[in-house]
């Protein structure tokens, strides 16, 4: 089949990686394809990031007016959820943004190419990269592509296809009962029950959101604590949080089989130290979120090449000072979640950036992964950048630490958000800031103050000689950096 067209780059994958990176590459001048297997926006727009943040927004909503409005003097007597409308307002928001990375395409003439995009070949001397487009298949994570469409060629491939959720190797999606993140966001009735397996950002929020709008919701943890990538104290005050809201715990529980019925399922833990010691829960549904693995189901020709590790693409970023994002075949880059962790979309933003513009020969700071903020949207909610008080210990640092309770902060007490804090690591004897961890009311806002101070290798001092305004939720980043030196006023 002959070519048709002819690209200087062409981007596999419209998430926040690939679309971003499109149009970095066009704004340089470069005639840029995009191929998408579905819909544009990649998971994080349809399926991740927009749509779920959209749902919890909504089940916030209905916990602080419903559950806390008696405090304030305000009644809902006869609040209700319409389910439907949930689900409808979160896929409104999902379809809103989709239309927006279709507008941006045209506007940055970029040629979007719809079907599943198959890599024939990478550079071989003058020879360019070789792409098929073949037929996408039903299934939204996977699949192989049906029949071959046209053919394209590239200069240069970036890889953009992210990644899918991982299912327990013993109890496989079936979209009914035992569920993936895909499926949670579009149930098409509220589950009376919901037993979520793995606590970390994705279980935890959907637990929060189910929990929230009525679904009683019980959490299995394997490790010993919830949020476990968390620093350690931030994942106590979280479980505290959340039992209190009442979803239940099962902590350092390994679940070693889900049996589907006609009733729902019922799930088999063990403790993870004893395993001899068993127990079985019973729920409508099962939501898995254990983690991601790479998407690249189809993605390669036999015989191409690019090597794999660990379930994702090599590439030179762990390897090298200044990565190129370059695989181990010529011509063929990649990014995002395809590469491996920390599965954010905002680094594959990053990355694509970096990426292209040292395609193109410009001179880029590109990412610095000492320093990438992670949040959790829960209520409270998480955010962190940087090192955890037990990364610090492992490493031998000398350090200190400054925290704020949100119970001595005006505005918090002012709005009735008093959960949480804010929880500083600065150096020995200079005072940079080593990392930064809030657990609360607008933690995933107030967590980039430390992102910029961080990247401008700030100190304390710093942060506690700029004026934050009053009454503010900030005014708590400025008094953790205080009590680094036992100087905080309102506590």
């Amino acid at each position: 089949m002959a070519n048709d067209q002819h690209f200087e780059l062409v981007v596999i994958g419209s998430g926040p990686g690939g679309y971003v990176g499109a149009i970095r590459a066009a704004q340089m001048g470069m005639k840029t394809a995009i191929v998408e297997r579905n819909r544009l926006g990649g998971v994080c727009l349809n399926w991740g990031c927009i749509p779920s943040k959209a749902l919890l927004h909504v089940a916030e909503a209905y916990s602080e007016s419903v559950t806390h409005g008696s405090e304030w003097g305000l009644s809902f007597e006869k609040a209700s959820v319409d389910w439907s409308k949930v689900i409808a307002s979160s896929r409104s928001a999902a379809d809103k943004l989709n239309k927006g990375v279709g507008f941006l395409m045209k506007k940055n003439n970029i040629t979007t190419i719809e079907g599943h995009a198959r890599i024939t070949s990478g550079t071989k001397g003058d020879a360019p990269c070789g792409i098929d487009i073949l037929k996408a298949d039903d299934d939204y994570y996977h699949g192989n592509g049906g029949e071959v469409m046209s053919s394209i060629t590239a200069d240069r491939i970036m890889i953009a296809t992210g990644a899918a959720p991982r299912a327990l190797p013993f109890a496989p999606f079936d979209g009914k009962t035992i569920i993936s993140s895909h499926e949670a966001m579009v149930l098409p009735e509220q589950p009376e029950s919901l037993i979520v397996v793995g606590s970390g950002a994705i279980g935890m929020e959907f637990a929060y959101f189910y929990n929230a709008l009525g679904t009683k919701v019980t959490v299995i943890e394997m490790l010993d604590r919830i949020l476990p990538n968390e620093d350690a104290d931030v994942s106590k005050e979280a479980l505290k949080a959340f039992k209190k809201q009442g979803i239940e715990f099962h902590i350092g529980a390994m679940t070693t089989a889900i049996d589907v019925d006609q009733k729902g399922a019922t799930v088999t833990i063990a403790d993870a130290k004893d395993e001899s010691k068993t127990q079985q829960l019973k729920a409508d549904k099962v939501l898995v979120g254990i983690g991601v693995q790479g998407r690249c189901d189809g993605l390669f020709a036999d015989n191409l090449g690019v090597e794999m590790v660990k379930g994702h693409i090599k590439t030179d970023y762990m390897d090298v000072e200044e990565p190129t994002y370059q695989t181990t075949v010529p011509g063929i880059y990649a990014i995002g979640d395809i590469i491996g962790p920390p599965w954010l979309a905002h680094v594959s933003s990053e990355e694509a950036v970096t990426c292209v513009e040292r395609m193109a020969g410009h001179h880029t700071l590109g990412v610095d992964y000492k320093a990438i903020p992670g949040c959790t949207y829960t209520s409270p909610q998480v955010a962190c950048i940087g090192m955890t008080e037990q990364a610090a210990k492992e490493a031998g640092l000398e350090y200190d630490t400054g925290k704020f309770s949100f119970q001595a902060l005006g505005k918090a007490v002012a709005t009735g958000a008093t959960t949480g804090f804010v929880k500083i690591l600065v150096s020995k004897p200079y005072g940079e800031i080593l990392g930064a961890h809030i657990i609360g009311k607008d933690a995933s806002e107030l967590i980039h103050e430390f992102c910029l101070a961080i990247r401008l290798e700030a100190t304390a001092e710093d942060i506690i000689s700029t004026m934050h305004a009053h009454p503010t939720m900030a005014e708590s980043i400025h008094e953790a950096a205080l009590d680094t030196e036992d100087r905080v006023i309102n506590s």
